[in-house]
């Protein structure tokens, strides 16, 4: 029986049984139909030695998820400099204790910017380097110590931190000094707008930095009073800046008007062919330049946001550009774009990249 158990069973197979599974396993596919797909594969970055800064940024734009972002918002910077753009800078953040002083000064200088909104604290900083003070490396915590330690250590030395950023106490007194010499003298008794009053503050840096022939440049008031572009700090009172306004009215007449401003900053968006938003951080700054375009026919027409705030929240400091859009800030048409990552990292390599399109 088993001699021959198998011989009655012949091989039929013609072979065709491995093909028609073959043809089961890799079938013939139609490309299917697509509207949003198209052939535009993600390309590798190729990071060496000796690139510029246009060259890594050309490369961000053949990657993918923030890369691709950050070449999209080099693009859109460069637009927003050129000569025909009305451009609006929002500054919020550490942006001057950090290091952005002398790039922001440039881009005044240089005629990129043709407002400035920023924070009390912005140009309380920016005037203490102008009249001899420095900002100085620090850290967060020392390895012998917790972080509430460490800042009570600090306290104790009159020593301020922001983040890893140290400033000695003193800087503030040479500043609040600055201020009952140079600036409030010249604004006497009246009340005045806070674009006045950044002025005032802006020549007085420029004045005393020539004089005593301090080493860091002038900085970023001081520019902006050189070339006329006004300075915007809608919320000053809550700043050292702030502070010492508020004690100088307690003395005088001298007080600030928070709603002039509104009328200048209004007819520069309204008189504007084309214009632009720059927005570094969130905050009062962030939303004083964009609500401009609620009371003028138009809205911008480009827009960069450089932040870590998520929209998930509703804050906004968080909100898109694209959800700015539906209050009608931006048009519909604009071209916008967000970055999601720490300022102080984007701004330099944006500002870079834009200027470097300007060439």
């Amino acid at each position: 029986m088993t001699e021959d158990a198998g011989a009655g069973h012949e091989d039929t197979s013609d072979g065709h049984d491995d093909a028609d599974a073959a043809d089961v396993e890799h079938p013939d596919h139609d490309d299917p139909e697509r509207e949003e797909f198209g052939h535009d594969p993600v390309d590798h970055i190729d990071a060496r030695a000796g690139m510029a800064v246009a060259d890594l940024v050309a490369e961000y734009g053949d990657a993918g998820i923030g890369a691709a972002d950050l070449h999209e918002a080099v693009d859109v910077t460069a637009e927003l400099f050129r000569d025909d753009v009305t451009t609006l800078l929002g500054l919020a953040g550490a942006m001057v204790p950090a290091g952005m002083r002398a790039l922001v000064t440039d881009l005044v200088r240089d005629g990129h910017i043709d407002a400035l909104v920023t924070t009390g604290a912005n140009l309380t900083h920016d005037a203490i380097e102008a009249v001899g003070g420095k900002h100085h490396h620090g850290r967060v915590h020392a390895p012998d110590s917790s972080e509430r330690e460490h800042d009570e250590r600090l306290r104790d030395e009159g020593v301020d931190r922001i983040y890893n950023v140290y400033l000695p106490q003193e800087h503030f007194a040479t500043f609040e000094d600055h201020l009952r010499a140079e600036v409030f003298p010249e604004l006497g008794e009246e009340v005045v707008s806070i674009a006045a009053f950044t002025d005032a503050l802006g020549a007085a840096n420029a004045r005393v930095n020539e004089r005593e022939g301090v080493d860091e440049d002038a900085g970023i008031a001081a520019a902006a009073h050189e070339h006329d572009v006004p300075i915007y700090a809608p919320a000053v009172q809550d700043s050292v800046l702030g502070l010492q306004a508020w004690l100088r009215s307690q003395v005088s007449g001298f007080s600030l008007d928070a709603l002039s401003d509104m009328s200048d900053l209004n007819d520069l968006a309204y008189e504007a062919d084309e214009t632009g938003a720059l927005v570094v951080g969130g905050g009062v700054p962030k939303n004083y330049v964009l609500q401009t375009m609620l009371v003028t026919p138009g809205a911008y027409d480009y827009a960069v946001q450089l932040t870590m705030d998520p929209p998930q929240t509703g804050g906004l400091s968080g909100a898109t550009l694209d959800e700015a859009r539906s209050w009608g800030k931006l048009e519909k048409e604009a071209r916008n774009v967000s970055v999601y990552a720490d300022a102080t990292i984007t701004l330099p390599l944006v500002v870079a990249g834009a200027l470097d399109r300007l060439e």
